[in-house]
């Protein structure tokens, strides 16, 4: 569980920081938890679904993969997984 808690915040610090950091275009920020508890209550497979294929939701936009399109979809998952962890 570790080694994919690191792999996640590798990933998150690289590609998914700028946004959600400083909540840009609506993205929740990390710890938040007011605003990922509707979220993570959504599960898992929702997030891991708008984080790779993108989404257009009320408050904003994800693009899909955060605008990286070179990640692998593991490594997007295991970000989703440090975030929602953060969030909780």
């Amino acid at each position: 569980a570790q080694a994919a808690d690191d792999k996640g915040k590798k990933t998150y610090d690289a590609s998914c920081m700028a946004c959600h950091a400083a909540g840009v275009a609506g993205a929740p920020k990390l710890g938040d938890k007011a605003n990922w508890g509707p979220r993570i209550a959504q599960g898992n497979d929702t997030l891991y679904t708008h984080a790779l294929k993108g989404y257009q939701g009320k408050a904003g936009m994800m693009p899909a993969k955060g605008g990286n399109m070179s990640l692998k979809d593991e490594d997007v998952k295991a970000a989703v997984d440090f975030m929602v962890s953060q969030g909780k």
